[in-house]
């Protein structure tokens, strides 16, 4: 790319847009953030040597023009796919990418260690950070920006400034512009910033009008300027993001400075595609898509659990007028953009700050409200704390609606859903349900909204099973706090499932009845508190049956394990269990169902299980004695 001149990257630019544009109508991806990072991206790498300077990208969600420039535009039509590329930096995949990254608010602390080891290790390589507008309010951002003070050498931060994260950047800053963007002060500034970027050493064009069309986040220099120059980091700009000779003339420029910098940079999201700039949020990342005569259909796989829960959420709030919803920059992602349309005074989004949304929604139910905290599982770790000290201490009612449980697909490790369960079953307090279909979806949260605690729910990235009439003799059980429902009877196995895995067990209990094997399959619903009437009857007497717990969640901390341990608080007898589940190790990208199938809890994987649990016979009478007998003699 060095070798071209600098005219010729527009052109460049316009062949890399067409490349993602085809690539990701067929895999899916995140397509309006990379659109609009092309030029940007392309003038970091004709400016620096990113085999021995340091890139951190924050979300890591707007790199596939980087990968393309790095040695992998060859392999980008398998994006997201099984043995392709990431849809995330991937340091298994490239020495360009320096971190897994997938969580807002990283590049600029991690970013400022790198600088800080070269620091240390009096070495040359240089460091950038590249931030979205959205992402430097979040707190992580503003701790490292904290922490630059540290060094004494150079660090660039770019400020991606496109006036969205997922949906419109929210917070007070965009009041705060409105009224100073009335105010003499702020023209006699605004005059005197565009003279001075004009004349910064080797500054090309400025953007002169891009200031009065800000509509949120940190937009303005008066304000910018503020923030950061007061925590001693020069601040420059805003400059056009798509002007690339400018871009690469300002990057010379701040290469070599021998302390931190920032460069506010505007872009605009979904360039160069129509479809995605006059609608980022659908197109942030988007199912694959057709595109025919600049007319664009979206593939739809069916009705989502996503769809489901704004649904019933959107009931329950006209029924229960304490009801508020709450998200952390994403209301498309969660359903919540459905319901805010309806109910725009009891939709809160607090941008890209989980724990200050927990926080808001502990001091909302302090009050006698009910807020529902809708967050993917991936992000609600980054609130943990705030969920055991405001929430659980307290046993305040809030309620979490935990989108993205389980195996996601294309996104992959980053973006797995496989904690929630492990870190919030050690909350007292805490109720944990997992609704397997779309009625049970209704009655857990109307169970939740009535409880005095507070309660989780999680669920897939994934379609709603449909149920039949024929689902199971206890199919309509009423929902009740701890009990479990049977979905099907069986004399030669159980299979005890959390969550929409239990369809999945349905599934491969039919198949083996065409061989003559009868499984029992039951739907947990709930994994605090663990059903132990039902384990009781399960694991006791000559008759009991194997056990095989089912859950997409992670086997370390998960519904398994709080089987395996109320069995053996109860005195039972936990040699017939057994537990699937997400193994130890990250699952790469792929589609959702075929790693469903890798770690072996698709309909396959279970019939298999179940069909050696029940050959094998191990909870008969003999075997129990002889089994007994060969571990006495192990025993001291």
């Amino acid at each position: 790319m060095r070798r071209l001149g600098v005219e010729q990257l527009p052109e460049l630019a316009e062949e890399i847009r067409g490349l993602i544009k085809g690539t990701v109508s067929n895999t899916g991806g995140h397509l309006a953030s990379n659109l609009g990072i092309v030029e940007l991206t392309i003038a970091l790498h004709y400016v620096f040597d990113f085999k021995v300077d340091r890139l951190t990208w924050d979300v890591g969600h707007q790199c596939y023009v980087h990968k393309i420039l790095t040695g992998r535009a060859g392999e980008f039509g398998n994006l997201r796919q099984s043995g392709g590329i990431s849809g995330f930096p991937s340091p298994a995949e490239s020495e360009y990418d320096q971190f897994f990254v997938g969580h807002a608010g990283t590049a600029i602390a991690s970013g400022l260690g790198l600088a800080l080891g070269a620091q240390r290790n009096q070495t040359n390589e240089r460091v950038v950070a590249v931030v979205g507008d959205a992402s430097i309010v979040n707190g992580l951002s503003f701790e490292g920006l904290n922490n630059t003070t540290l060094l004494n050498r150079q660090m660039l931060i770019i400020l991606n400034d496109n006036f969205m994260a997922i949906d419109k950047t929210e917070g007070a800053f965009a009041e705060y512009l409105t009224r100073m963007r009335l105010s003499r002060p702020y023209e006699d500034l605004h005059r005197r910033t565009k003279l001075l970027v004009s004349r910064l050493p080797y500054v090309g064009t400025a953007i002169r009008e891009g200031i009065h069309r800000i509509k949120g986040g940190l937009k303005t220099t008066l304000l910018s300027r503020q923030i950061f120059e007061q925590l001693g980091i020069p601040y420059f700009g805003p400059v056009d993001g798509h002007d690339v000779g400018s871009l690469i003339k300002m990057l010379e420029a701040f290469k070599n400075v021998d302390h931190p910098v920032l460069l506010h940079v505007q872009t605009e999201k979904g360039r160069g595609f129509a479809p995605a700039s006059d609608d980022p949020c659908t197109f942030h990342s988007p199912k694959p898509f057709k595109m025919d005569d600049g007319k664009v259909s979206l593939s739809s796989s069916g009705r989502t659990f996503t769809a489901a829960f704004a649904e019933a959420l959107t009931e329950l709030m006209e029924a229960d007028s304490r009801v508020v919803a709450l998200t952390a920059a994403m209301p498309d992602g969660t359903g919540l953009a459905a319901v805010r349309k309806k109910f725009p005074d009891r939709v809160i989004d607090v941008g890209i700050a989980e724990s200050a949304a927990v926080d808001i929604a502990a001091g909302l139910a302090k009050v006698g409200h009910r807020p529902v905290v809708t967050i993917y599982s991936t992000f609600l770790q980054r609130s943990f704390d705030q969920i055991f000290q405001e929430v659980s201490l307290q046993r305040l009612p809030v309620i979490f609606a935990i989108d993205r449980a389980g195996l996601v697909g294309g996104d992959g490790a980053v973006h797995h859903g496989f904690c929630d369960v492990a870190l919030l079953r050690t909350l007292p307090n805490m109720i944990l349900m997992a609704p397997a279909d779309e009625e049970q979806m209704r009655l857990a949260l109307q169970l939740a909204v009535n409880a005095e605690q507070p309660c989780a729910l999680r669920y897939p990235r994934d379609v709603v099973p449909e149920v039949g009439e024929d689902a199971g003799s206890d199919e309509k059980a009423e929902f009740v706090l701890g009990r479990a429902r049977q979905m099907r009877r069986g004399t030669d196995g159980a299979v005890l499932a959390y969550g929409s895995v239990v369809y999945d067990a349905l599934k491969a209990a039919e198949k083996l009845s065409e061989r003559g094997q009868e499984i029992a399959v039951w739907d947990a619903r709930f994994a605090k508190p663990i059903d132990e009437k039902l384990l009781a009857e399960l694991l006791s007497g000559e008759n009991r049956l194997p056990l095989l717990t089912v859950e997409d969640h992670a086997l370390v901390g998960g519904f398994g394990s709080a089987v395996l341990e109320a069995a053996q608080r109860m005195k039972l007898d936990t040699r017939g269990i057994r537990c699937l589940g997400i193994p130890d190790r990250f699952i790469k990208h792929n589609s959702r169902a075929e790693q469903l199938a890798e770690v072996g809890i698709d309909m396959d994987g279970i019939a298999a299980a179940m069909s050696e649990m029940a050959g094998e016979d191990f909870c008969s009478p003999q075997k129990t004695q002889k089994y007994t007998k060969s571990t006495k003699k192990i025993l001291p």
